[in-house]
């Protein structure tokens, strides 16, 4: 059996890595554990970019998590020199009382931050890419913009392992047990324990956390890449934003500049509006109707977007009911397992703060960040529903 371990973390993507820099940077003997290579492009940390935005319109609760994250991208973009944050601005577009906009606004003036609430004439004026219908608004946040997921996840990854963290890839747990004052953990290759155990499952968690008490649904996403008519010059950050558009029917989509050079494109998706699937059955192929829907609803809001398709790519989606977060002592293990899951399609952006607040959990039992809205136990009758349907998954 190999030396015990204070930390043990299952999962090295978005989350994982940052509990693992987080944790080993308070001196902690971390081991973590990653069934694929490092930065792969198999969960939900790929990409190329994911939206940050401040005004938060999923729940004001967010904020203050948010505002420490944005203060760990600056920490860690100085301590390893990767391009991690690109704040150009974004809008949140939609009719006032979408919930696009109305919750963007509720967040925005509940903590007091900069914004601006732009009319359809205006929106055209300072974004002439964009199209929106006359009785459509937008809320627009400076400090908007995007994250380089796998730039943050190697990042993280590079720290952890100059903090002195022993990290193994193609290494996946089989199955771990309470062993002794801590946990026990199996792999093919090995038998680890440890004082503490920290999982980060991403799509894995309906398999890894069936006793947590809340129905994860896993749902296929796709990633878009258009190159505009007319080329990216018009579409490259300080003219183009990052977006989040809602629609009269309640469908979302998001967006971004052109960030790789010319000929690369720019990416768009839909926000949900995707089909349950699982890690192992998910399917990889992008089938040309649906880049035809795709291009379809675009050329209706940015009518020079979908000038010829480039790419495409999926990802998942791992679903709560209710669309919160679950990071949370384990219910049925809680001196010494930490779990962090179901983060719904809008997780990435809380990355380096949730390894915060992972390696508080594990090495001290408590958090002084705002956790209450992802506890698993949360008073919400959707979480006790018991039979798996996602709001998202259904609404596909």
């Amino acid at each position: 059996m190999s030396p015990s371990y204070d930390v043990i973390v299952i999962g090295l993507g978005g989350m994982g890595s940052a509990a693992a820099h987080h944790l080993s940077a308070r001196g902690a003997r971390v081991l973590g554990l990653e069934k694929f290579g490092p930065v792969h492009n198999r969960g939900s940390s790929h990409g190329g970019s994911r939206v940050t935005r401040q005004s938060y319109f999923e729940d004001p609760a967010y904020v203050p998590l948010l505002l420490r994250a944005y203060e760990l991208y600056e920490d860690l973009e100085r301590a390893t020199g990767r391009e991690i944050a690109v704040l150009c601005g974004g809008v949140m577009v939609g009719r006032p009382d979408s919930r696009t906009v109305a919750g963007s606004l509720r967040s925005a003036l509940q903590w007091d931050l900069p914004h601006e609430m732009l009319d359809a004439g205006e929106i055209r004026r300072r974004f002439p890419t964009l199209n929106p219908d006359d009785d459509e608004v937008a809320l627009y946040e400076k400090k908007a913009g995007l994250l380089r997921p796998e730039n943050t996840v190697a990042a993280h990854l590079q720290l952890a392992t100059r903090q002195g963290a022993e990290l193994h890839f193609e290494e996946a747990m089989l199955r771990w047990e309470p062993y002794r004052d801590g946990v026990r953990v199996h792999t093919a290759e090995n038998t680890y324990t440890a004082g503490q155990l920290v999982i980060c499952p991403g799509a894995w968690a309906p398999q890894l956390l069936t006793d947590v008490g809340v129905p994860f649904t896993v749902e296929r996403q796709i990633m878009y890449w258009f190159q505009p008519k007319g080329g990216t010059a018009r579409f490259v950050p300080g003219h183009h934003p990052i977006y989040v558009w809602e629609d009269a029917a309640g469908v979302q989509v998001y967006g971004f500049p052109a960030i790789d050079g010319p000929g690369r494109g720019a990416k768009v998706a839909f926000f949900r509006k995707g089909r349950v699937t699982s890690p192992e059955t998910i399917d990889r192929t992008v089938h040309p109707h649906e880049i035809r829907a795709m291009a379809d609803h675009m050329s209706r809001c940015i009518p020079d977007l979908p000038g010829t398709f480039l790419k495409a790519a999926t990802c998942m989606y791992t679903n709560t009911p209710d669309e919160h977060f679950v990071i949370a002592r384990h219910p049925a293990h809680p001196e010494s397992v930490t779990v962090a899951c179901g983060f719904s399609g809008h997780g990435f952006k809380f990355v380096p703060v949730v390894g915060e607040i992972l390696a508080d959990l594990a090495l001290t039992g408590t958090t002084a960040h705002p956790i209450g809205l992802f506890d698993p136990a949360r008073p919400d009758p959707r979480l006790r529903s018991g039979d798996g349907t996602s709001t998202a998954a259904a609404s596909a």
